[in-house]
């Protein structure tokens, strides 16, 4: 199975793309996609939507591991993000890839077995579950692949074959 994670945001958007088969991890890529703060708004959100996009066509991942937002104290970043988060989920819908929500606890309880892990822990186990030789750069990247790796270990990875026939029909 290829999973594509994605770590929301407008600035950066972390992307990684795994494969897990035969409980086994082959690192296919792993970047982000970004935005400059001078670029208005709307653009920002076009980017992301294309960019994206195009990963989906590249490697048509069987399903897409994004993170759920939690409030921190400035609205207007939640606003902002949940705005990127919502093109994130239009390419998805858009190129019919499935898409399948965790929440930073149940990432770090996946990747590391502990949910109150440090960002740090995180990291070094993703590096280590995928046999690289460091921690990928940005730590937006070394995100999105721990969510890649989440879903992977998660039990909705396995793809319920009737749900994915009615998003792929768009039914």
């Amino acid at each position: 199975m290829i999973v594509l994670g994605i770590d929301p945001g407008y600035a950066i958007v972390g992307v990684g793309v795994v494969e897990y088969k035969n409980s086994r991890f082959s690192l296919i890529d792993y970047g982000a996609i970004t935005t400059d703060a001078g670029v208005p708004f709307n653009r920002r959100l076009e980017i992301i939507y294309d960019e994206l996009t195009a990963i989906i066509e590249k490697y048509k991942p069987e399903a897409m591991s994004v993170e759920k937002l939690f409030y921190n104290s400035n609205a207007k970043t939640v606003i902002d993000v949940s705005q990127a988060r919502g093109v994130i989920m239009l390419a998805a819908q858009k190129t019919h890839t499935p898409v399948y929500e965790y929440t930073p606890l149940q990432v770090k309880q996946s990747v590391v077995g502990y949910g109150r892990a440090e960002k740090k822990q995180v990291q070094d186990m993703t590096k280590r579950i995928l046999g690289l030789s460091k921690i990928p750069k940005p730590d937006d990247a070394a995100d999105a692949l721990a969510m890649a790796i989440c879903h992977a270990h998660s039990g909705s990875s396995m793809l319920d074959p009737f749900k994915t026939l009615k998003i792929r029909k768009g039914i």
